[in-house]
């Protein structure tokens, strides 16, 4: 395992102002589990006129704080409302952000924004790695796709949710590129979030009010970005209830996305 994969030793997280909880290299919040047998994954498939893949397990991989609520927070939304239990692995701290509203040093305080972020968007489990942020498309290939591998293991997704490395930063593709790997390997299908007019891709529609109100929440609980949340709302006035989505790796016996079907109409034009 490269250095920064490992984990650092476990020390209270008092000395970053939050007594109770403990810190490592990799910070998990679970929610409890089932008692039982071990999960089993569920063939992913669309439904006809129903855009929403479904999957019983979602597992959304980024590559800092932030991007979970900002940019994938309508998709996970709208897995959380259609019954889906979401994990998040987010690959480094965030550290390089050149802002920071806080008096705090970044790596030390956006993992906890982005618990609370989670809460918000109703993800269950959160896992914070440390590679550095700002050298993530340089990290090793391999110690990136072995901590996917090791999240897979650990939720036993049925899907996995990423940024689209086409339209993402070089460090969202470099963490797209280890999500597929470790996905080929597990055999699971990868969806990625997209911009309009992506080849290849699908629309989205959300309950507008409800999914960008619970979206800008989250996107309020990193407080030490707070400089780019009129950024991020504008940009979510603009998108309405449209997102869209799609395949990295397909699922079995999917070739493409069924459209919603349009009523049918009688002679004179109306629906039926």
């Amino acid at each position: 395992m490269t250095s920064a994969a490992a984990g650092v030793p476990f020390r209270p997280a008092a000395a970053l102002g939050r007594p109770g909880i403990l810190e490592a290299g990799w910070l998990a919040v679970h929610a409890p589990r089932d008692a039982g047998r071990p999960p089993t994954r569920r063939p992913v498939h669309v439904a006809p006129g129903a855009p929403l893949p479904m999957a019983g397990r979602v597992l959304a991989v980024t590559a800092h704080p932030g991007q979970e609520s900002a940019e994938l927070g309508g998709v996970m939304h709208a897995f959380r409302r259609a019954g889906a239990r979401l994990a998040l692995l987010c690959m480094t701290r965030g550290e390089a952000s050149p802002l920071n509203s806080t008096c705090q040093r970044l790596e030390a305080i956006r993992p906890w924004e982005l618990q609370a972020a989670a809460a918000i968007l109703g993800i269950s489990s959160v896992m914070v790695a440390d590679f550095p942020d700002g050298r993530l498309s340089r990290a090793p290939m391999t110690a990136l796709t072995e901590r996917v591998k090791r999240a897979i293991d650990q939720h036993v997704p049925d899907l996995l949710l990423v940024i689209d490395p086409a339209t993402g930063t070089p460090g969202d593709a470099q963490v797209a590129a280890a999500v597929c790997i470790a996905a080929r390997s597990a055999g699971l299908p990868v969806a990625a979030h997209t911009m309009a007019h992506a080849p290849g891709s699908w629309a989205l529609g959300l309950e507008a009010a409800a999914a960008r109100a619970i979206q800008r929440s989250a996107a309020a609980a990193h407080h030490s970005q707070s400089q780019a949340l009129a950024r991020v709302y504008q940009r979510l006035d603009l998108l309405g209830g449209r997102e869209r989505l799609r395949w990295l790796i397909r699922p079995p016996g999917i070739r493409k996305i069924p459209r919603p079907r349009a009523p049918r109409r009688g002679r004179r034009g109306q629906a039926a």
